[in-house]
């Protein structure tokens, strides 16, 4: 099977790899400042197409990266959910973003899940992390309704460096035990 045509549905969700096709609701995204406050700062369209091109190359590179989070109801891309480790990432990560209009209506959690449950069965994982900025409070309230917990401090790699964020996470035998 061909990995860009790979798909999960939850109740309310379509997950699929990134395409070209959702750049232009991902440069808005990109460049929303409050949903960008944690995720490295607003971005110009030039810098979020490269920030695309790494999500659809890590599906390349490496067989998985976020999904495309797509709204059944509408049919509209509405953020990007699922795992992620770039070269140097401090562990098996399953993240989230969702666009700043559709906060607060579970649809973190309910991609997240649905990406863990793939990542632990599809990529034999051991363990999930989520790298939170310290005064995160949503993302900290997402992956405790997700089960995680604190574990501890780390530094992203170069070039985020000086950036210090709290992993949060559990193992597989963690999470399988509250599925």
């Amino acid at each position: 099977m061909n990995i860009f045509d790979l798909r999960l549905e939850t109740e309310r969700l379509l997950l699929r790899p990134p395409s070209a096709a959702d750049f232009e609701a991902f440069a808005q995204f990109t460049a929303d400042a409050e949903a960008m406050r944690h995720l490295g700062g607003v971005q110009a369209p030039s810098v979020a197409w490269r920030s695309l091109a790494a999500l659809v190359g890590s599906w390349q590179l490496q067989g998985f990266s976020m999904f495309s989070v797509i709204e059944k109801r509408s049919g509209q891309w509405i953020g990007r959910v699922g795992p992620w480790q770039p070269h140097g990432w401090p562990g098996t990560e399953v993240g989230w973003s969702i666009a700043r209009a559709h906060w607060g209506q579970g649809y973190a959690p309910e991609a997240a899940a649905a990406t863990i449950d793939w990542a632990f069965a599809q990529l034999g994982w051991s363990e999930v992390i989520h790298t939170i900025a310290a005064d995160n409070a949503n993302s900290k309230a997402v992956a405790a309704k997700l089960g995680s917990a604190y574990l501890r401090q780390a530094r992203l790699p170069e070039p985020l460096q000086e950036h210090e964020v709290e992993v949060w996470g559990q193992s597989r035998a963690q999470w399988q035990a509250r599925r």
